[in-house]
């Protein structure tokens, strides 16, 4: 069966809630994936930075299969022998009191705004159902209706109104606006350090700094989005690091469990978190022990193989060689870390005609918002695979 079966398949009972490019993969291995006629790509995307360590990371793997043939769900009505000691390694690992697992990145948002919340109302002293909530333009969270409701995009959100108020929309990378949209009521700020499906963008130097310290002027938690960017991604464990900044709460995830299981989570102080009471919060799946053990394993191979140091050295290589190539058709690139934009200038007729021809070099990478090309491979990648690369992406970069 060839790639147009399987295509063919997925459209007529799918629904056409995505976009892919047309490649039907198979099978993984590091930072390369195989397609079901055996031709083999570079994974530039690495599933959104789920598949940081690599597709089927061997020790990962390992765990999943000895974790698997043990215990693999209990709900969170009894306990088990991984969630524990998951919750010791990450709190240890980030610097945090407390973690809260989830299993989607959206999920992982949604208790970080109900922890808010509650905080505000409990500790800060606002007015019950007065709660807001600061977010940036630009800003993806994720995909529930809550979530959507604040976001900028309109695609996200045409038809499924009315949402959730109580979020306060202002422009991404200003702090002044973020301090003159503070009142009284203001429970939380919410950011994304980098904004990776707005086109990895990086906002001016400082202004992280700026906005934790005026959160803590203002008695405002800070609540980082680090789904796509922690765990490594831009060259330290988490981004907020690069301006030497601890939010008060870390939304985590993809990475998190290296592409083998969902998990999520949230990263607080026992204040905040501690703020939780039973049967208020929580999932089926939340901590279960499969999951637990296979993120064990994919933070430990993180630190063991020294990719956080690996996607610094190796993202300066890149985005250097990226910058260098001359092309009519480029207007920035950017990044930090193993987390890349190409931005196209818009007469370049969409980026997506140059994720085609990239995909018929054997590179898959995926177009954002029609003009920006996201390079992010998994963090395991050497010098000579990217030098590999390059000439393949001069080459399409310069196409007419």
């Amino acid at each position: 069966m060839d790639t147009q079966y399987y295509i063919e398949l997925e459209d007529a009972y799918g629904a056409h809630n995505y976009k892919p490019l047309n490649v039907v993969l198979s099978r993984g291995d590091g930072v390369w994936v195989y397609d079901v006629e055996g031709n083999r790509y570079l994974d530039c995307l690495s599933a959104y930075s789920a598949v940081s360590q690599g597709h089927v990371h061997p020790k990962i793997l390992q765990t999943l299969k000895e974790q698997a043939e043990r215990l693999t769900l209990t709900s969170r009505a009894f306990r088990n022998d991984q969630f524990p000691l998951l919750l010791k390694e990450i709190t240890e690992m980030s610097g945090y009191e407390m973690a809260l697992m989830m299993n989607s990145g959206a999920e992982a948002v949604e208790t970080a705004i109900k922890v808010a919340r509650k905080w505000a109302y409990q500790v800060k002293g606002v007015p019950r159902e007065q709660a807001e909530i600061i977010v940036a333009e630009g800003n993806f969270h994720g995909r529930t209706t809550t979530i959507v409701g604040f976001s900028t995009e309109e695609l996200y959100k045409e038809d499924f109104g009315p949402f959730t108020p109580g979020f306060t929309v202002v422009a991404y990378g200003d702090a002044s606006a973020i301090e003159k949209a503070i009142t009284p009521n203001t429970a939380a700020v919410m950011i994304e350090p980098i904004q990776g499906e707005a086109g990895v963008r990086i906002p001016p130097e400082g202004y992280l700094r700026q906005v934790a310290d005026i959160c803590q002027q203002n008695n405002v938690l800070l609540i980082a989005d680090e789904i796509q960017t922690g765990f490594g991604r831009t060259g330290k464990l988490f981004a907020c690091e690069h301006e030497g900044v601890k939010p008060d709460i870390t939304v985590v995830g993809k990475a998190l469990s290296g592409g083998f299981y969902p998990v999520s989570g949230v990263l607080a102080s026992s204040e905040i978190l501690g703020l939780f009471r039973p049967g208020e919060h929580g999932s089926t799946f939340g901590g279960n022990p499969l999951g637990s053990a296979v993120a064990r394993t994919a933070l430990q191979v993180i630190v063991d193989e020294g990719m956080v140091e690996n996607s610094r050295v190796l993202g300066e290589y890149f985005l250097g060689r990226l910058q260098r190539i001359e092309s009519a058709h480029v207007k920035a690139v950017r990044g930090r870390g193993l987390f890349i934009a190409v931005e196209l200038k818009d007469t370049a007729g969409g980026a997506r005609r140059f994720c085609e021809a990239l995909q018929e070099r054997g590179i898959l990478a995926k177009e954002t918002h029609d003009t920006v090309i996201r390079f992010a491979p998994p963090l395991i990648i050497d010098k000579e695979t990217i030098d590999w690369a390059l000439p393949k992406i001069e080459e399409v970069l310069q196409m007419s």
